[in-house]
């Protein structure tokens, strides 16, 4: 298949091109290649790709940025995915894109499924949930996949941030009050891989499996790391004075991929250690 993935050269972008380039003709799009703010631009890039899938990969993710940036993350977040759907629907070509466990307020103590109400409590949160309106307002054939904690070597993470940071300092402060599932980069374009190929539709969460605070994934990226004499504090996110307010809980259930595809992600842990080795 023809496939186009816009946002190529970040984190997510860069491992959906490897991963796919083995099997199927890939072409990439960035910043430097088109405005995705601008609906002529995303009209221009899909007609010139003759693309069979739009995979979206581009976003605003700076989360903390958002709040002082609202209007450009919303341009990105929501209406570029409007831009990319309208583009999308005439040719009837299949749309991928990408979402966040941030559209859920973190209020609930047991995973989110795809059908649980939204209810941002950050402006990243709303702009992605507002692309998410979007999309399913203007497209019949798209796949969106909400996703969580993101870590790749392509790009700022944290991962890369906790290793930087114990190897400058020896010590470390994280919260521990925040519970996720922590997500690779290369297992999420694995998954994605699957529905490309398969006649899939609507909206599915893809994670690794099993949940951690903050805390508890930089005690195992220490202990994969082997970094044994770096103190590690754990606090409360109140006390680091953030821009955003993030989700308590923000674990997302992927029953429906599993009983779709019939395949499961990884534990997280050894996702983890996967990619410790990798980048070793």
């Amino acid at each position: 298949m023809k496939i186009l993935v816009l946002g190529y050269k970040g984190m997510l972008g860069t491992d959906l091109v490897i991963t796919l380039g083995g099997v199927h003709d890939v072409v990439g799009k960035d910043i430097e290649d088109f405005d995705i703010a601008s609906a002529s631009d995303c009209r221009r890039v899909v007609e010139e790709s003759g693309a069979d899938v739009v995979i979206n990969a581009a976003a605003y993710t700076n989360v903390d940025g958002c709040e002082t940036d609202e209007a450009g993350c919303f341009s990105v977040n929501a209406d570029g995915v409007k831009n990319v759907a309208l583009a999308c629907r005439e040719p009837g070509i299949k749309l991928i894109h990408f979402s966040t466990d941030y559209v859920f307020d973190g209020t609930k103590r047991t995973p989110y499924t795809e059908d649980d109400a939204c209810n941002p409590i950050n402006a990243y949160g709303r702009s992605k949930l507002k692309g998410e309106e979007y999309l399913r307002e203007i497209s019949d054939n798209y796949i969106l996949l909400r996703t969580s904690w993101l870590y790749g070597k392509n790009g700022r993470n944290f991962v890369g941030a906790i290793m930087e940071k114990a190897e400058k300092t020896g010590k470390l402060e994280v919260v521990d009050d925040q519970t996720g599932s922590p997500t690779c980069t290369v297992e999420l374009a694995a998954a994605v891989k699957v529905f490309v190929e398969g006649n899939y539709r609507g909206i599915f969460h893809v994670t690794n499996r099993g949940t951690c605070s903050w805390y508890q994934f930089a005690l195992k990226i220490l202990e994969y790391r082997e970094m044994k004499d770096v103190r590690i504090v754990p606090i409360k996110s109140a006390t680091l004075g953030k821009g955003a307010t993030r989700p308590g809980y923000s674990v997302l259930s992927c029953r429906r991929f599993a009983d779709v595809t019939h395949r499961t992600m990884k534990f997280w842990q050894i996702a983890l250690k996967d990619y410790m080795a990798r980048i070793s």
